[in-house]
Protein backbone atom coordinates (compact mmCIF):
# COMPACT_ATOMS: atom_id res chain seq x y z
CA UNK A 1 0.00 0.00 0.00
CA UNK A 2 1.38 3.24 -0.62
CA UNK A 3 0.09 6.17 0.83
CA UNK A 4 0.06 10.16 0.19
CA UNK A 5 -2.04 13.52 1.28
CA UNK A 6 -3.06 15.71 -0.89
CA UNK A 7 -1.04 19.19 -1.30
CA UNK A 8 -2.62 21.95 -0.11
CA UNK A 9 -4.67 23.72 -2.89
CA UNK A 10 -2.74 26.90 -2.55
CA UNK A 11 0.50 24.97 -3.61
CA UNK A 12 -1.06 23.05 -6.52
CA UNK A 13 -2.33 26.70 -7.54
CA UNK A 14 0.97 27.74 -7.70
CA UNK A 15 2.63 24.88 -9.89
CA UNK A 16 -0.23 24.82 -12.17
CA UNK A 17 -0.06 28.60 -13.20
CA UNK A 18 1.18 29.12 -16.53
CA UNK A 19 -0.86 26.33 -18.22
CA UNK A 20 -4.30 26.77 -19.35
CA UNK A 21 -5.62 23.18 -19.94
CA UNK A 22 -5.39 21.27 -17.05
CA UNK A 23 -6.27 17.51 -16.70
CA UNK A 24 -6.59 16.28 -13.27
CA UNK A 25 -6.04 12.33 -13.32
CA UNK A 26 -7.04 10.59 -10.36
CA UNK A 27 -6.26 7.30 -9.42
CA UNK A 28 -8.16 3.80 -8.99
CA UNK A 29 -5.47 2.21 -7.02
CA UNK A 30 -4.18 2.91 -3.44
CA UNK A 31 -4.63 6.94 -2.93
CA UNK A 32 -8.79 5.91 -4.01
CA UNK A 33 -8.18 3.05 -0.51
CA UNK A 34 -7.23 5.84 1.39
CA UNK A 35 -9.06 8.53 -0.04
CA UNK A 36 -6.66 11.07 -1.26
CA UNK A 37 -6.40 10.86 -4.68
CA UNK A 38 -9.06 8.62 -6.44
CA UNK A 39 -12.49 9.51 -8.65
CA UNK A 40 -14.12 11.81 -5.94
CA UNK A 41 -10.70 13.59 -5.40
CA UNK A 42 -9.80 13.90 -8.75
CA UNK A 43 -13.51 15.82 -9.03
CA UNK A 44 -13.07 17.86 -6.30
CA UNK A 45 -9.85 19.05 -6.83
CA UNK A 46 -10.81 19.79 -10.48
CA UNK A 47 -13.35 22.33 -9.03
CA UNK A 48 -11.28 23.56 -6.30
CA UNK A 49 -8.75 24.61 -9.28
CA UNK A 50 -11.43 26.24 -11.31
CA UNK A 51 -13.10 28.48 -8.59
CA UNK A 52 -9.03 29.35 -7.34
CA UNK A 53 -8.75 29.77 -11.29
CA UNK A 54 -11.45 31.49 -12.56
CA UNK A 55 -9.81 35.18 -13.15
CA UNK A 56 -6.86 33.27 -15.41
CA UNK A 57 -9.80 31.13 -17.44
CA UNK A 58 -7.85 27.97 -17.11
CA UNK A 59 -9.68 25.35 -18.91
CA UNK A 60 -9.87 22.20 -16.35
CA UNK A 61 -11.28 18.65 -16.65
CA UNK A 62 -10.63 14.84 -14.87
CA UNK A 63 -10.94 11.77 -15.33
CA UNK A 64 -9.41 8.28 -13.23
CA UNK A 65 -7.80 5.44 -14.47
CA UNK A 66 -7.45 2.28 -12.75
CA UNK A 67 -4.22 2.85 -11.46
CA UNK A 68 -1.59 5.35 -12.78
CA UNK A 69 1.72 2.49 -12.03
CA UNK A 70 0.99 0.53 -15.29
CA UNK A 71 1.84 1.38 -18.53
CA UNK A 72 -1.20 -0.23 -19.89
CA UNK A 73 -3.49 1.22 -18.44
CA UNK A 74 -2.61 4.56 -18.96
CA UNK A 75 -3.58 4.00 -22.45
CA UNK A 76 -7.39 4.96 -22.46
CA UNK A 77 -5.59 8.98 -21.43
CA UNK A 78 -3.89 9.02 -25.10
CA UNK A 79 -7.15 10.29 -26.88
CA UNK A 80 -7.83 12.91 -24.06
CA UNK A 81 -4.33 14.81 -23.81
CA UNK A 82 -4.15 16.26 -27.20
CA UNK A 83 -7.31 19.13 -25.34
CA UNK A 84 -4.64 19.58 -22.70
CA UNK A 85 -0.94 21.09 -22.07
CA UNK A 86 -0.58 20.23 -18.11
CA UNK A 87 -1.75 16.63 -16.57
CA UNK A 88 -2.10 16.72 -12.88
CA UNK A 89 -1.54 13.65 -11.15
CA UNK A 90 -3.23 12.77 -7.60
CA UNK A 91 -1.14 9.41 -8.15
CA UNK A 92 1.72 8.59 -5.36
CA UNK A 93 4.87 10.02 -6.66
CA UNK A 94 5.51 6.50 -8.70
CA UNK A 95 2.26 7.06 -10.32
CA UNK A 96 3.67 10.21 -11.40
CA UNK A 97 6.67 9.31 -12.84
CA UNK A 98 5.02 6.41 -14.49
CA UNK A 99 2.71 8.90 -16.34
CA UNK A 100 5.59 11.23 -17.36
CA UNK A 101 7.66 8.47 -18.71
CA UNK A 102 3.93 7.06 -20.46
CA UNK A 103 3.90 10.44 -21.93
CA UNK A 104 7.28 11.95 -22.35
CA UNK A 105 5.75 15.41 -23.57
CA UNK A 106 3.41 16.32 -21.26
CA UNK A 107 4.25 18.05 -18.09
CA UNK A 108 3.02 16.44 -15.07
CA UNK A 109 2.46 17.86 -11.84
CA UNK A 110 2.07 16.03 -8.32
CA UNK A 111 -0.84 17.07 -6.66
CA UNK A 112 0.07 14.38 -3.39
CA UNK A 113 2.66 14.39 -1.03
CA UNK A 114 3.46 10.42 -0.89
CA UNK A 115 4.42 10.05 2.70
CA UNK A 116 4.90 5.80 3.01
CA UNK A 117 4.56 2.96 0.99
CA UNK A 118 4.05 -0.56 2.21
CA UNK A 119 5.22 -3.72 1.16
CA UNK A 120 4.53 -6.39 -1.41
CA UNK A 121 5.01 -9.92 0.28
CA UNK A 122 4.94 -12.33 -3.09
CA UNK A 123 7.10 -12.71 -6.00
CA UNK A 124 8.43 -10.51 -8.54
CA UNK A 125 10.75 -7.79 -9.38
CA UNK A 126 10.60 -4.34 -8.79
CA UNK A 127 12.69 -0.91 -9.46
CA UNK A 128 12.34 1.85 -6.97
CA UNK A 129 10.59 5.17 -7.96
CA UNK A 130 10.09 6.96 -4.71
CA UNK A 131 11.20 7.44 -1.11
CA UNK A 132 8.08 9.30 -0.38
CA UNK A 133 9.74 11.99 1.27
CA UNK A 134 6.96 13.79 2.01
CA UNK A 135 7.82 16.97 -0.13
CA UNK A 136 7.56 16.17 -3.55
CA UNK A 137 9.34 18.28 -6.13
CA UNK A 138 8.69 16.17 -9.30
CA UNK A 139 7.05 19.07 -11.08
CA UNK A 140 10.42 20.88 -11.21
CA UNK A 141 12.68 17.36 -11.97
CA UNK A 142 10.32 16.20 -15.09
CA UNK A 143 8.84 13.39 -13.31
CA UNK A 144 11.84 12.04 -12.30
CA UNK A 145 12.76 11.64 -8.59
CA UNK A 146 16.44 12.66 -7.61
CA UNK A 147 15.48 11.44 -3.76
CA UNK A 148 15.13 7.74 -5.23
CA UNK A 149 16.79 7.78 -8.23
CA UNK A 150 20.03 9.94 -7.58
CA UNK A 151 22.59 7.17 -6.06
CA UNK A 152 23.56 10.53 -3.72
CA UNK A 153 19.99 11.59 -3.80
CA UNK A 154 21.11 14.75 -5.12
CA UNK A 155 18.56 18.11 -4.85
CA UNK A 156 20.91 19.76 -6.81
CA UNK A 157 22.80 17.53 -9.62
CA UNK A 158 24.23 16.06 -11.14
CA UNK A 159 27.70 15.67 -9.13
CA UNK A 160 30.66 15.09 -11.07
CA UNK A 161 31.11 11.19 -11.35
CA UNK A 162 28.52 10.51 -14.07
CA UNK A 163 29.64 9.73 -17.48
CA UNK A 164 28.05 8.77 -20.98
CA UNK A 165 24.68 9.08 -18.35
CA UNK A 166 25.54 6.41 -16.40
CA UNK A 167 26.05 6.74 -12.53
CA UNK A 168 29.52 6.17 -11.24
CA UNK A 169 28.62 3.56 -8.83
CA UNK A 170 28.22 1.23 -12.06
CA UNK A 171 27.32 1.24 -15.91
CA UNK A 172 24.01 -0.89 -15.16
CA UNK A 173 22.64 2.18 -13.44
CA UNK A 174 21.05 5.34 -15.29
CA UNK A 175 22.33 8.91 -13.84
CA UNK A 176 19.09 10.32 -12.43
CA UNK A 177 19.70 13.66 -13.41
CA UNK A 178 20.94 13.16 -16.79
CA UNK A 179 17.38 11.91 -17.46
CA UNK A 180 16.19 14.71 -15.84
CA UNK A 181 18.28 17.75 -18.03
CA UNK A 182 16.71 15.64 -21.29
CA UNK A 183 13.16 14.94 -19.89
CA UNK A 184 13.21 19.11 -19.10
CA UNK A 185 15.34 19.72 -22.91
CA UNK A 186 12.19 18.02 -24.14
CA UNK A 187 9.81 20.44 -22.37
CA UNK A 188 11.60 23.37 -22.71
CA UNK A 189 11.64 23.67 -19.10
CA UNK A 190 15.59 23.64 -18.83
CA UNK A 191 15.26 26.92 -16.65
CA UNK A 192 13.74 24.56 -13.65
CA UNK A 193 17.54 23.73 -13.53
CA UNK A 194 18.41 27.31 -12.27
CA UNK A 195 15.90 26.91 -9.26
CA UNK A 196 17.94 25.87 -6.26
CA UNK A 197 16.17 23.18 -4.14
CA UNK A 198 16.51 23.90 -0.19
CA UNK A 199 17.41 20.84 2.29
CA UNK A 200 14.85 19.00 2.80
CA UNK A 201 12.72 18.84 6.41
CA UNK A 202 13.74 15.13 6.71
CA UNK A 203 10.98 15.07 9.72
CA UNK A 204 8.49 14.67 6.78
CA UNK A 205 10.13 10.91 6.25
CA UNK A 206 11.17 8.52 8.04
CA UNK A 207 12.16 10.33 11.42
CA UNK A 208 11.17 8.77 14.59
CA UNK A 209 10.51 5.29 13.55
CA UNK A 210 7.26 3.87 11.72
CA UNK A 211 4.99 6.71 10.08
CA UNK A 212 1.46 6.37 10.26
CA UNK A 213 -1.42 8.05 8.92
CA UNK A 214 -4.86 8.31 10.12
CA UNK A 215 -7.73 9.07 7.90
CA UNK A 216 -10.35 10.12 10.23
CA UNK A 217 -13.74 10.01 8.78
CA UNK A 218 -12.39 6.26 7.56
CA UNK A 219 -12.26 5.14 11.50
CA UNK A 220 -15.22 3.56 13.30
CA UNK A 221 -16.67 5.40 16.17
CA UNK A 222 -15.48 4.67 19.55
CA UNK A 223 -11.77 3.33 17.92
CA UNK A 224 -8.19 5.44 18.23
Amino acid sequence: MIVGELKPVEEIVAKVKGYSRILVVGCGGCVTVCQTGGAREAETMAHLLGMALRDLHVSLDWTCVARQCEFELLEELKPRLASFDAILSLACGVGVQAVAEFFPSSPVIPGLNTTFMGMPVRHGRFEERCQACGDCILDLTAGICPVARCSKSLLNGPCGGSQNGKCEISAEVECAWHLIYERLERLGRLDNLERLVLPKNWAKSRDGGPRRMVREGLVPDGEE
